[in-house]
């Protein structure tokens, strides 16, 4: 048993290297002095040089505001998707969760070209071009599965005759969905934000069939980067990208943990 465990211990460091020393990699590079591979010397050079860079903050952004807005209306929409399919019943209900799910399992691919397809079509019928609004409508779409995935869970879960004790109490029945519904049902709501928000800063390929020629956002701006030269620069912006991501990442889950500890606490 000592030596299984000891195993499984070496076997779980072995792959946490393996997936984290390209990463630890680039953080540190992100304070050479030196634009080569060789060390130079500590800096915050790059850093500097970063926020000083017109194209790369507005670039950013462009990518905190889609990200923004595509998580506020992709958790509106989500929510009421989730609570939509669950006043279906039978196999109606089944059917239409499989279908909102087909946008999380398809390729990414495949949903850039579909999407830039229909904007396309859409740009000739009405006279537009591709660009923010458009972004904007693809990062909405994909993440409002995300949306309700976290949401439906939370609604199986809550009893459904809190609403009618409400409103038997006085409440009308809009004060009673949001004081007592949206209430129970906050924590996957924040969930499915956090991680509306987080997909939303990282997507590059149905970002980049959808933006046409005037918009980008910090991963198409960084794919243009590349393709001229490698800049130092992108190590102190993808450093700074992986820390934000961290931080959404230990806040939803100390979310969670904080909201188990409070339904075992009903419990007990």
């Amino acid at each position: 048993m000592k030596k299984t465990g000891i195993l499984t211990k070496i076997y779980i460091a072995a792959i946490m290297v393996f997936m984290y020393a390209p990463i630890a990699v680039l953080i540190f590079y992100s304070f050479n002095k030196s634009r080569s591979a060789a060390w130079g010397g500590f800096t915050f050079k790059w850093y500097f040089e970063l926020f000083e860079s017109n194209n790369l903050m507005d670039a950013l952004i462009n990518t905190l505001l889609i990200a923004v807005l595509a998580s506020l209306f992709a958790t509106i929409l989500g929510t009421a998707a989730a609570i939509g399919i669950n006043n279906f019943r039978g196999k109606s209900r089944a059917l239409i969760q499989n279908v909102s799910n087909i946008p999380i399992i398809s390729p990414d691919i495949v949903m850039g070209v579909s999407l830039m397809l229909l904007f396309t079509f859409l740009g000739v019928m009405f006279h537009f071009e591709m660009g923010f609004g458009t972004v904007l409508l693809s990062h909405i779409c994909f993440c409002v599965p995300f949306v309700v995935l976290n949401v439906m869970p939370r609604i199986r879960r809550m009893d459904q005759s809190l609403y009618d004790a409400a409103l038997d109490l006085g409440c009308n029945p809009f004060q009673a969905f949001f004081k007592v519904v949206i209430h129970e049902l906050m924590p996957g709501i924040i969930s499915g934000m956090l991680i509306s928000f987080t997909y939303s800063i990282d997507d590059f390929v149905i970002t980049h069939f959808t933006q046409g020629a005037r918009f980008q956002n910090l991963s198409t701006e960084i794919y243009s980067m590349l393709r001229r030269k490698f800049p130092p620069t992108i190590n102190a912006l993808s450093t700074l990208l992986f820390l934000v991501i961290i931080i959404i990442m230990v806040l939803i889950n100390v979310h969670d943990r904080r909201e188990e500890k409070r339904r075992a606490q009903k419990i007990y």
